[in-house]
């Protein structure tokens, strides 16, 4: 299993990153790009962002987890179809396929987060005052996230291949809810009792708590968050245990 899952790995950075390191560095300068417009734009309207006074870091802090679980839950969605061609081997199942995009796009989410993180420290002069453990916390509720929702949709989008734009469109919005721009203590009360439900804030909100040492978040639940992973990830594993072999015949 270790072999087959090591392989569709290699397989999927050719394809993916190229067989360069040119591939990675886009990766790098994806969300460098986006953190600097979001800086930029926003510098020019606000005196200051609204937690610290660094506008890289206060976007950063929202930006990177954002990408991370888009970029998590539309790849592992897509597992069966990109590695449909293996799947006709009886060595090779769907596991395999989820969990070496998972591994893959976990591996290097983080170095790209570590990477853009130490990079605007040093750049602006920051002080470290960094708490590793709630930023790894942060990280393990976005792979449990996107990972849960990724594979009860690639149920739904290898069953109605219509799914996966109607997800996109209802998706849309998340960019603007998740605390990207702002943080979930500044907005009115009927405002947090709807953004509360929303599990991205959890997990924004936990890596700035990381980032900020004043910022406690007391508005974070892991166990709401790793909660709805795991129902989400049982169902979606239910479904395609039963209906595996019928998704393989479309």
């Amino acid at each position: 299993m270790g072999r087959i899952i090591a392989a569709l790995m290699l397989r999927e950075m050719a394809t993916t990153y190229g067989k360069s390191a040119g591939g990675y560095v886009w990766a790098l300068l994806e969300p460098v790009l986006g953190i600097a417009l979001l800086s930029t734009v926003f510098a020019l309207s606000f005196h200051k962002p609204a937690l610290g006074t660094n506008f890289p870091l206060f976007y950063a802090s929202g930006f990177l987890p954002f990408i991370m679980f888009n970029d998590m839950s539309n790849k592992t969605a897509a597992s069966i179809r990109f590695s449909r061609p293996f799947l006709a081997y009886p060595s090779v199942t769907f596991m395999d396929a989820i969990l070496a995009r998972m591994i893959l796009n976990t591996m290097t989410h983080a170095c790209v987060i570590g990477i853009v993180l130490a990079g605007i420290i040093i750049i602006f002069q920051l002080p470290m005052n960094v708490r590793i453990g709630p930023v790894l916390e942060s990280l393990m509720m976005v792979v449990m996230l996107g990972v849960g929702i990724g594979v009860l949709n690639c149920y739904l989008i290898t069953s109605f291949p219509v799914w996966e734009r109607i997800w996109h469109i209802l998706t849309r919005p998340l960019f603007l809810v998740s605390g990207v721009f702002f943080t979930y203590d500044m907005m009115p009360p009927i405002a947090q009792n709807i953004l509360w439900y929303n599990p991205l804030i959890h997990c924004v909100g936990m890596m700035r708590r990381g980032l900020y040492p004043t910022y406690e978040g007391s508005y974070i639940s892991i166990s709401y968050v790793f909660g709805l992973s795991a129902v989400l990830l049982f169902f979606g594993l239910l479904l395609l245990l039963r209906n595996y072999r019928d998704l393989m015949e479309r």
